[in-house]
């Protein structure tokens, strides 16, 4: 096998162990909360606790990979990864379990963005695009079979196993990369700047959490809020501090460009709807309607498979209608399809169910690729790397304060119920998060109507070719690479 495909596979079991991980776990929360004589609500932490640790721990696995080594920052990542799925499954309560995660977290946020770093230092260019198309298929597939592996394994076993399926992965690409990937290192590398970091990720972490655990009861309202409001105060610290450094973890001074901004700031809106999808989609299937784990696997893996099938058409509808129009009317359908699901009883046939999510999938990648593609649109080259790091953060952020919405909104309507959750307590999580993804069409709207017009090909078609050249097509094509990290 040539070296080149060899170490895309290595970085496609890594990658894969991930998606997989973040995508399988949602059918299982029903099983575990029986396990723990606890109720599925509370388990939300288990889901955000490890998107919460790669949104912190993300902005500086560039720099370990330059100062440390690529090679050994990955074996390192996998290993974390590996060995805290091990103790997810051996976790004897939702407290250890949610510590397993937090770890789980770090060496994920080590082991994606460090893996492409692999390729791209291992591979020569001029057979690079080869490689990454390896690369990016299980970033396809992890999403799709997610919720059908999750589903067989805990009907036909038990929850304990969607963790320990990592194992054989991690194992596997640990000694390939030894074996078959150099080492490679930066010569010079800028210093770590650890208060930044420290205030930029403590206080995110205690931004969420202390929103989260307002309607839990596991802190006090008056704690809860008050740690949100310290978290705050760290972060606007973060800010002034990251203004007046020249190599800050997370650049903020790249809000300044518009395309960026409306991409940073408008995605996040549209995440957070969609972030509860995953968590409230299951919950409504196996305890509003009674399916099993599987059962309810083969009606979710329709969204996935959704985006799978739109991947062929995005960069011919980005060059049709543009950026900008496409980011508002298509914010509006994809809310309009998560609210759909409010309208799902009992009583509604399976291929109902499996065509809205099917449709909302198909819109979801479709924003996604647009929201991801047009954050790089006006950014100088040398800016790249922090914006990378940029949007990968806000990214899992917005996905874990959707849980966190979902799991408030469930617990607000099942207290108006007076008693154990309904299937009408879900309609209004649904019509809400739909409401809060379309309504990010409102800050698109402020973009300039030929916003990415290079990217997408416009430009060009506008100036009388025709259409888009195979340069802004392939641009579009490997910026979805960002999209399948979601």
């Amino acid at each position: 096998m040539p070296r080149r495909r060899l170490i895309a596979l290595i970085v496609a079991c890594a990658l894969f162990m991930q998606q997989l991980d973040s995508t399988v776990l949602g059918t299982a929360l029903p099983a575990i909360g029986r396990s723990f004589n606890v109720d599925p609500l509370t388990l939300h932490l288990a889901m955000t606790a490890y998107l919460i640790s790669l949104a912190v721990f993300m902005p500086i696995s560039g720099w370990m990979a330059d100062r440390f080594g690529a090679r050994r920052v990955f074996c390192l990542a996998i290993v974390i990864f590996t060995g805290a799925s091990v103790a997810c499954g051996l976790s004897p309560g939702v407290n250890s379990l949610i510590a397993a995660r937090v770890v789980q977290g770090i060496g994920g946020a080590m082991m994606v963005p460090v893996a492409r770093l692999v390729l791209v230092r291992n591979v020569p260019k001029a057979e690079l695009l080869g490689a990454m198309a390896w690369v990016t298929m299980p970033a396809l597939v992890g999403p799709v079979l997610g919720p059908l592996v999750g589903g067989f394994l805990v009907t036909y076993a038990t929850w304990h196993w969607i963790f320990w399926i990592n194992v054989p992965f991690g194992i596997i690409a640990i000694i390939l990369a030894m074996l078959v990937i150099d080492e490679v290192r930066e010569p010079e590398v800028p210093p770590l700047d650890m208060i930044g970091f420290l205030l930029c990720g403590i206080g995110i972490a205690a931004v969420v959490f202390g929103l989260e655990n307002v309607s839990d009861g596991i802190l006090s309202p008056v704690a809860s809020l008050t740690l949100a409001g310290l978290g705050s105060l760290l972060l606007t610290g973060y800010v002034y501090r990251a203004l007046a450094m020249p190599h800050p973890i997370i650049d903020i001074r790249l809000l300044k460009v518009s395309t960026f901004r409306a991409s940073v700031v408008g995605g996040t809106l549209f995440r957070i709807g969609v972030g509860a999808l995953p968590f409230l989609l299951p919950l409504l299937l196996q305890i509003g309607f009674g399916k099993n784990a599987l059962e309810s696997g083969a009606v979710t893996f329709a969204a996935a498979a959704g985006a799978l099938v739109m991947k062929a058409g995005v960069a011919q509808i980005l060059n049709r209608w543009g950026f900008r129009k496409v980011m508002i009317y298509n914010a509006v359908l994809s809310g309009l399809s998560m609210a759909a699901c409010a309208l799902f009883s009992p009583a509604t046939p399976y291929w109902v169910m499996i065509f809205v999510l099917l449709v909302g999938g198909l819109f979801r990648s479709l924003q996604f690729t647009a929201i991801n593609t047009v954050a790089f649109a006006d950014l100088p080259s040398h800016s790249l790397s922090n914006a990378t790091s940029f949007t990968s953060m806000t990214q899992q952020l917005a996905l874990s304060i959707g849980i966190a919405v979902g799991a408030a909104l469930l617990q607000i309507a099942s207290l108006e119920g007076d008693g154990p959750l309904e299937t009408s307590d879900f309609a209004f999580a649904f019509l809400f998060v739909g409401l809060l993804s379309a309504s990010s069409a409102v800050l698109f709207a402020r973009l300039h109507r030929d916003a990415g017009a290079e990217m997408s090909g416009r430009a060009i078609q506008v100036s009388g070719s025709g259409g888009a050249t195979a340069p802004a097509v392939a641009a579009i094509r490997r910026a979805q690479g960002a999209v399948d990290d979601e």
